[in-house]
Parts: C-alpha cells; sequence; structure tokens
C-alpha cells in the first residue's frame, strides 16, 4: 500500500491542478504509540465486556435450571409406607362376580375400603393421617388385579401424605420429621418413581396430582394452533412475496404483520374472548379456543419467517424453471416453496415454541378450570401445562412447591426439544446458496 494514502496523515501543498500529496505517519512516535496502546486497551475491554455479558447470561441460566433441578427433581418420585392390612377382618361385602365387571371400582368404594385402609394405618402406626388421600386407590387397584387378597392379610405399600413425603425430602416440619424417624427406624418407609404424576390430572392434594392433563391439554391446543397456523401462515407468505404487486396496500399489509408480531399476546387473549366465547359462542377453556387464539399469535411470526425464507431462495432457480417450461404455479410449488421449507419450518416451529409457553391468551378465555380429568378432544375441558404450573404456584401447600418446579423441567424439557428441533432442521436441510 503506497504510504503517502495513509488515513489521517498530512498534505503537502499542490500545484494548481495537481492532487495533494500525503505524508507518510510515523507510527514510531511516542503519540502514535500512546494512540495505539489506547486503541488496543479499548479493544480488550470491549472483548472483555462481550464476554462478561454472555458469562453473566450463561450464569443466570445455569442458575434458573439447576435451581429447578434442585426442587423439582424430586418429584418424579414418591415415599412410600409400608401397611399390613388384614382385608379378610375387614369383611368388606364385595362377591367376586362385583370385581369382575365395570363397576368394580364403585363396589369397593361402596363397601369401605377407603375406610379400612384408615383403619389398618390407625392400627400400625397410631394415625391414618400418614397416608395420603388416595393411597387406598392402591388397594383397590391391587383388589382387582388380585380378588384373592379380600380373603388375607398383605402388606401394601402406600403412597405417604404430603407433610410425610416433604420431610423425607427434607423439607417438613418437626412433627412430621419425628414421624419419619419413627417409620424409618421400623423400615416402613421407601422412595419409588411417582407413575401418577405422569399419567394424571389436576388435584387438591400434592401427593395425588399428575401432569399429564395439562400436558395432554398443551399437546390439543397445539395441534390446532399448527393446523390452522401453518397453511395460512404459509401461504399467505407465497402470495405477499410472489404474487402481490407493490403498492401502498401491500406496504400496509406488511406493516400490520409486523406489528401483529409484536403485539403483547394479553392482546390475543381479550380478542379471543370477545370473538370466539363472546361471539361464535365456543366452549370456555376448551382446546380448540387456545389453538384459535395461538393460532392469531403464531401466524404473523411464520409469515414473517415464510417471506424470509421464499425471498433467500435465488431468482435463477426461477428463471430456470421458467425456462424449461413450468407454469408460474409449478414454479412456486414444485421449486421455490421446497427449497423454502426448511427455513419456513424453523420459523414455524419457534413460533409454536413460544405459543406452547404462553399462559396469558390462555388465562383469558378460562383455561384455568380445575380440570380433575384429561381432556378426550379438541372441545373437552381443559387446561395447558403453563397455566397448570401459574395454578399450582398459587397453592399454599409446601407439596405444590415442589410439584411446580417438576412440572417446570417438564416444560423446559418440551421447549428445548421444539428448539432443538427447529435447530436440526435449519442445519440438516438448509441450502446455502
Amino acid at each position: 500500500m503506497n504510504s503517502s494514502l495513509v488515513a489521517g496523515a498530512p498534505t503537502l501543498a499542490a500545484t494548481p491542478g495537481e492532487s495533494p500529496a500525503r505524508v507518510p505517519t510515523d507510527w514510531t512516535t511516542a503519540s502514535m504509540q500512546r494512540r495505539i496502546r489506547r486503541r488496543y486497551a479499548a479493544e480488550c475491554r470491549f472483548r472483555l465486556m462481550g464476554l462478561g455479558a454472555v458469562v453473566l447470561s450463561a450464569g443466570f441460566l445455569a442458575f434458573l435450571i439447576a435451581t429447578m433441578l434442585v426442587q423439582g427433581l424430586a418429584g418424579f418420585t414418591e415415599t412410600r409406607v409400608r401397611v399390613p392390612i388384614d382385608l379378610a377382618a375387614a369383611k368388606l361385602p364385595v362377591t367376586a362376580r362385583q370385581l369382575d365387571g365395570r363397576g368394580a371400582d364403585l363396589a369397593l368404594a361402596g363397601a369401605g375400603l377407603e375406610g379400612a385402609v384408615g383403619a389398618a394405618a390407625a392400627r400400625a402406626w397410631g394415625d391414618p393421617a400418614l397416608l395420603s388421600g388416595g393411597a387406598w386407590l392402591r388397594v383397590r387397584d391391587a383388589i382387582k388385579a388380585d380378588p384373592s387378597l379380600l380373603r388375607r392379610s398383605a402388606s401394601f405399600d402406600l403412597p405417604a401424605a404430603s407433610a410425610i413425603d416433604m420431610a423425607v425430602k427434607g423439607e417438613g416440619a418437626p412433627d412430621a420429621e419425628r414421624t419419619v424417624r419413627r417409620l424409618a427406624s421400623a423400615g416402613a418407609l421407601s422412595r419409588g418413581l411417582n407413575r401418577d404424576f405422569l399419567v394424571g390430572a389436576d388435584a387438591t392434594d400434592p401427593t395425588r396430582v399428575g401432569i399429564w392433563g395439562a400436558l395432554k391439554g398443551s399437546l390439543l391446543t397445539m395441534f390446532v394452533t399448527l393446523a390452522l397456523a401453518f397453511p395460512i401462515g404459509v401461504l399467505s407468505a407465497l402470495y405477499l412475496e410472489e404474487y402481490a404487486p407493490k403498492n401502498r396496500w401491500t406496504d400496509l399489509i406488511e406493516v400490520s404483520i409486523n406489528n401483529l408480531a409484536a403485539v403483547p399476546s394479553i392482546i390475543f387473549g381479550l380478542l379471543g374472548l370477545a370473538v370466539f366465547l363472546g361471539t361464535f359462542g365456543l366452549p370456555r377453556s376448551a382446546p380448540i379456543v387456545g389453538g384459535l387464539t395461538l393460532a392469531l399469535m403464531t401466524m404473523p411470526v411464520i409469515v414473517i419467517a415464510g417471506r424470509n425464507a421464499i425471498k433467500a431462495v435465488p431468482p435463477s432457480i426461477r428463471d430456470a424453471a421458467l425456462g424449461v417450461g413450468a407454469s408460474p404455479v409449478q414454479v412456486v410449488f414444485h421449486h421455490v416453496l421446497p427449497l423454502a421449507l426448511p427455513g419456513i419450518l424453523t420459523g414455524t416451529i419457534i413460533g409454536m415454541a413460544r405459543a406452547l409457553g404462553e399462559t396469558a391468551p390462555l388465562l383469558m378465555i378460562g383455561m384455568r378450570a380445575f380440570i380433575a380429568a384429561p381432556p378426550t378432544g379438541v372441545t373437552s375441558p381443559a387446561t395447558a401445562l403453563p397455566v397448570q404450573i401459574f395454578l399450582w404456584s398459587d397453592q399454599v401447600d409446601r407439596g405444590f412447591v415442589e410439584k411446580t418446579s417438576t412440572a417446570i423441567i417438564v416444560l423446559l424439557v418440551f421447549l428445548l426439544a421444539m428448539n432443538g428441533l427447529a435447530i436440526y432442521l435449519r442445519n440438516r436441510f438448509e441450502t446455502r446458496w
């Protein structure tokens, strides 16, 4: 490089009609060396601040995840108390024929099985409140599997009450801790996987709550959201990018879509409350209403991602397809759309992950009801996983604190899986031009 062209160098007087000459900068002077050191120091400080910001963000994320894991992993397990029960002495008025049909549950409940289990716990350990409110259901299921239990004595490992369970996990009251020490010295305590949490629904007892009802409600809601938002969003992106004329109306639509992507989610909840519930009269607290509301929120994200992906396809692809005789529609659906699909899918999955974690719109349309059974369809009453977490966090029982953290872990797993899938699809199928 010509030293006379160095920026900042002083110029020499030039004769008329000639370019001014530049004197090369002397970088060896003390003043220039100080300037160089200051520049390098400023660059080093900037890099350190950037690295510190990344480390601080990663530290907050690690702290959040570690806190959730410490508080929530124990929620996947339960404490069990061994209780000897003499069902023959209880003389439950149940016949073998009653246990064969669909009315076995009603027959055992009406025969006083719950009271017999509580009495057995009182005889064995002096307090029937040691057991969970649903402990007798385990005995009921065991009797249905083996009716001979009604004619003999057996020991059952039954779920403990919330106070006992929290005391075993180090979060109990002093009275509960003394009871735990007494049971542990007798060898009556054990730990195991809490299957009810994985297959059950909401309950008032933290030892009986389950995540499946809320998870199924979220899956049904996401199904409705995807079925509506994806095709409409992709077709809208295709029209705006390939067919729409470039005029002020198109510009207005583009600006409106960009603004809708930034609208707070609670506004969409108010829209769903006014339109879907108030005007159309759809069932309250149903996945179809939640899906319609979240589809309105997700659609602008899909349109924007779709337009960017379609715009990234080189014009040479369109020209080559037209050159071999393809119609404009064939060019779009046979060549442009398949090449843009990885980017569209990435934006769609990210939008769906955002919708999965939304709470405010679902609260506005009433999906915060107490649902004790998993939904059976898109019109059944249901709740969603973020709403279930919100409801449990508002409970006063200490056991719900643990279950809230456990549900957050489940939600984080699904969110990380969806974002990981988006990254995989982008890296696997994306074509770099």
